[in-house]
């Protein structure tokens, strides 16, 4: 059976999708197809490599985002997406999706066109890296003629990607929307991102009825979109949540 497994932007929270994999290890799926938006995009792309659940891990906790030595220098971001690179390139074993062991489909938006741009070709870590650069905190990335930012912008949640492929389709969708107090909206940016979130959850929600099965982590709200600080609490979240619906969908234990 063709699997294909799609994994969401979210920020931070995208490390739920980490758990899901382990989750989905011990049910004994066998994912044949990935795609995935921003924080998706990056697990997608180490998973695909042929890289566990615990190095992926390992990974987010070993990057430091708002490190000085990645301040964007004459660039339009407060942080140069692009310094990325070597941190990335050092879990691969080559800068290619045709190097990667599964097909991977990652997101990202053409800010000069304002169009959806899908890669699944050619050079593998700029167009990840573009697919995880929020706009206005991450510089864009600069690919071949054009600029990309975050997939999320357009479609943070690319389940239509997979369907032509898979029998199947499993879903991890870490953006759903709980409600907040205004206490939370201290900020300018706190407005922004919250409404950047609201578009991005209505416009995935009725996707999630195309998948066979749906993962979504609820009280991920508590966790700030660029925070590194807790990765293994969202991890536990998202491996809970995988098992509870792995479990009510009647999913096959190897164990």
């Amino acid at each position: 059976m063709t699997t294909g497994l799609v994994l969401s932007g979210g920020g931070s929270r995208g490390i739920a999708h980490i758990g899901a994999i382990k989750a989905l290890e011990e049910y004994d799926f066998e994912i044949t197809h990935l795609a995935g938006t921003s924080a998706g995009a990056v697990v997608g792309a180490l998973y695909a490599s042929g890289r566990g659940w615990e190095e992926i891990l390992d990974f987010f906790k070993s990057v430091d985002l708002f490190s000085f030595s990645n301040y964007a220098w004459d660039k339009p971001g407060f942080v140069d997406t692009e310094k990325f690179y070597e941190h990335f390139a050092s879990m691969l074993k080559e800068d290619s999706f045709e190097a990667l062991s599964l097909p991977l489909y990652v997101t990202a938006t053409d800010i000069l066109e304002g169009s959806l741009k899908i890669f699944s070709t050619g050079e593998l870590i700029r167009p990840v890296l573009a697919s995880a650069a929020f706009p206005g905190i991450f510089a864009p990335v600069g690919i071949g003629e054009s600029y990309y930012v975050d997939g999320g912008v357009i479609n943070n949640f690319p389940v239509e990607l997979l369907a032509p492929h898979c029998e199947e389709v499993i879903g991890v969708f870490v953006g759903p929307i709980e409600k907040v107090k205004i206490e939370d909206l201290k900020h300018s940016f706190n407005i922004l991102e919250r409404a950047f979130r609201i578009r991005n959850a209505c416009d995935s929600a009725a996707k999630l009825s195309q998948c066979q099965i749906a993962i979504c982590p609820q009280g991920l709200q508590a966790f700030r979109t660029f925070s590194l600080k807790e990765v293994d609490k969202i991890f536990r979240i998202g491996y809970r949540t995988a098992i509870r619906a792995l479990k009510e969908a009647g999913g096959r234990v190897r164990k």
